[in-house]
């Protein structure tokens, strides 16, 4: 299937003096993107036949993007290559869409992010139920659906942390840069089947938990972090680790009823991007995983949304950003 994904950038323009970064804001970036996304849930409750735990696994397809940024405007556009990684016959079709956008505004980024992902297999999945081998072993559940929405806010204590330094297309650190942040989060997320339960009935109950068809949750709340970057012989890295928690409203549904309930749950923000940068171009490897969890009673809900990038690109000249960067060495000799 294929995707697309919108991703625009806005920050205030401009070179900038910091000995921490490096901004090429009058430069026209064009870079490219080779990568995978992914993002398996586990269901954990009393099932039938002493089964305790359910790990739901989506195929994977590569997905590529191009894209350019300028000044304060970027726009990526991606696809998905045909086929999928792991073979079909195990590990079924998944569907998959995405739509992202991001920007900067002075000390903080924001991001808003929509995932979707039809068809799921349950993991080794022979071992209770007698239809399957272990040449065969998954149960292939292609209506089983997940989805997230997702809106983050960063703000950064330290004025000259820069989110497009972090990024390294439109800029890149030339120092140390670290700073403690806060980022607010505000999500819907879940996992659907059209067709019945999301359990197979080989493993079902009576009970409304059990044969739930949904499982979801809103969930709003704040999540303190730290984060690092630096440069060292055109070598960059950085990296952020944050922990907190939602307050949350979840649910499940089974046919016409819904029952919900309030709760808190904990939340962690992990990313990281590197590779090698000079002023004409960049390769960076870019990570980050969205980490997020439901509990109902004895039912617990983890899913992890993730994706791996390779990201490659050159940052060409205009004579605007010659002149502006001609300008500012002059000062700084001075």
């Amino acid at each position: 299937m294929f995707l697309f994904f919108l991703s625009c950038g806005v920050a205030f323009a401009g070179e900038n003096d910091s000995l921490s970064y490096r901004l090429f804001a009058n430069r026209v970036v064009l870079y490219g993107d080779v990568g995978f996304h992914s993002a398996p849930f586990s269901l954990k409750d009393n099932y039938g036949l002493g089964v305790q735990k359910l790990k739901y696994k989506n195929n994977v397809q590569v997905a590529v993007g191009l894209g350019f940024v300028y000044r304060w405007f970027g726009l990526r556009i991606g696809f998905n290559l045909p086929g999928n990684i792991r073979p079909e016959s195990k590990f079924g079709k998944t569907n998959y869409f995405d739509l992202g956008l991001k920007f900067n505004l002075k000390q903080t980024f924001c991001n808003i992010d929509f995932r979707s992902y039809e068809g799921y297999v349950i993991k080794n999945a022979y071992t209770w139920n007698d239809t399957l081998t272990s040449s065969t072993p998954n149960d292939i559940r292609s209506k089983t659906r997940s989805a997230s929405i997702s809106a983050n806010v960063w703000w950064f204590l330290a004025k000259d942390f820069k989110m497009k330094a972090v990024l390294g297309k439109a800029g890149h650190f030339s120092g140390e840069s670290k700073t403690w942040y806060f980022k607010t989060s505000l999500n819907f997320f879940g996992i659907s089947n059209d067709v019945g339960s999301l359990v197979p009935t080989e493993l079902t109950d009576s009970s409304e938990r059990v044969n739930a068809n949904t499982i979801g949750a809103i969930d709003l709340g704040v999540i303190p972090g730290y984060a690092y970057g630096n440069r060292i012989n055109n070598w960059q890295f950085a990296a952020f680790a944050g922990l907190g928690g939602v307050i949350q409203s979840k649910f499940y549904t089974r046919g016409e009823l819904t029952r919900s309930f309030i709760g808190v749950a904990p939340r962690i923000d992990l990313r990281f991007i590197g590779g090698y940068s000079k002023p004409k171009f960049f390769v960076l490897v870019a990570t980050d995983f969205d980490i997020k969890s439901v509990a109902i009673q004895d039912l617990s809900y983890n899913q992890t949304f993730y994706n791996i990038k390779l990201i490659g690109g050159i940052r060409l000249h205009t004579k605007k950003s010659r002149a502006a960067e001609k300008e500012t060495e002059s000062v700084e000799t001075l």
